[in-house]
């Protein structure tokens, strides 16, 4: 199976991918979270303002499988919401890497995180997860 990842995002081992453009951090899942959730039904949105930390949970999703995390990859402040998941959470599966996109963070002052792997180390590791 092949599951569609961009160059030039960056992404998460918890799947998330990120796009970092003058400190402003768009995040989303990856087309391979969405396949692996199915139908996402319902999305449970943060706060605008509130602090994410690289690693913890920021948004909640549901699937008619599971309920999942979408986990922050850098640290940050939320300044904008997808509001439109919350009527069509299906953009999520329709959509990932565009309109299904989740968060935008303001990316807190120098800071960087080693663990975001481009798109030849993903692929890779979801090659290695696909197999498990």
């Amino acid at each position: 199976m092949s599951w569609e990842i961009r160059d030039g995002l960056k992404y998460s081992r918890t799947h998330e991918w990120v796009s970092i453009e003058d400190g402003v951090v768009t995040c989303g899942i990856t087309d391979y979270a969405q396949d692996m959730l199915k139908d996402v039904v319902y999305v449970e949105l943060p706060e605008i303002g509130q602090e994410a930390k690289a690693g913890e949970s920021l948004v909640v999703l549901e699937s008619v499988k599971a309920v999942s995390d979408l986990y922050a990859p850098v640290n940050g402040e939320v300044m904008a919401v997808n509001e439109a998941l919350l009527d069509e959470p299906e953009l999520l599966n329709s959509d990932p890497y565009g309109n299904g996109w989740v968060v935008k963070l303001k990316l807190a002052t120098g800071y960087e995180n080693p663990a975001l792997m481009d798109h030849d180390s993903y692929a890779a590791f979801v090659e290695e997860e696909a197999e498990k």
